[in-house]
């Protein structure tokens, strides 16, 4: 699994860190985007999109979806679209006090689990103290992102539990804009040099 292999190797030059997206995003699938990015190496960069609920998609549909109980959960968390690569592969970004077999650190108190055995444990009232499940994942090619950032398409945020797992997902890009004391109505999606 190249995405697991990118993480396990522990180059990490932005992981950890929350990509914004620029006004001037011309993607549509990252309009306002904001990502935690889980790995950025020279491999290549693999996130997961916080500010995308899947209408339709609660934590109980997708436990009976996968046969898993006890439905309704004890816990439950939040169902997003994690990113146009996979969407049927699931995500658990949640912090670090609990991990299994195949969890992968992003920073000292963050990591992500990709089997079920993260579900399981949160039906059940256990697992990690905070997370959110996402289908899917953004990933770049090699050098793919630096090129994007350097023609000013995301900004860089520090991450911090208060915008991982906030649950208003609409309200998250100005959030963490704000969190770096930016007016998204400043912004340029044109880059210069000096």
């Amino acid at each position: 699994m190249k995405v697991a292999k990118t993480l396990a190797q522990g180059v990490d030059w932005l992981g950890g860190e929350l990509l914004v997206a620029m006004p001037g995003m011309t993607d549509p699938r990252f309009a306002q985007a904001v990502i935690c990015l889980c790995s950025h190496s020279p491999e290549g960069a693999m996130g997961i999109m916080l500010n995308r609920p899947i209408e339709g998609m609660s934590f109980d549909v997708l436990l009976r979806q996968l046969g898993l109980a006890p439905v309704p959960p004890a816990r439950r968390i939040r169902v997003l679209e994690g990113g146009p690569v996979e969407g049927g592969r699931g995500f658990v970004l949640h912090s670090d006090d609990w991990s299994t077999e195949g969890s992968l650190p992003v920073r000292g108190d963050l990591a992500l689990t990709a089997n079920v055995e993260v579900l399981k444990a949160i039906a059940e009232g256990g697992g990690p103290r905070v997370g959110v499940l996402a289908l899917g994942y953004a990933g770049w090619a090699p050098g793919q992102l630096d090129d994007e950032i350097q023609r000013n398409a995301w900004l860089s945020v520090p991450a911090d539990e208060a915008l991982l797992f906030d649950p208003d997902a609409e309200g998250l890009w100005r959030r963490a804009l704000a969190k770096l004391r930016i007016d998204p109505l400043m912004l340029s999606d044109v880059s210069g040099r000096a």
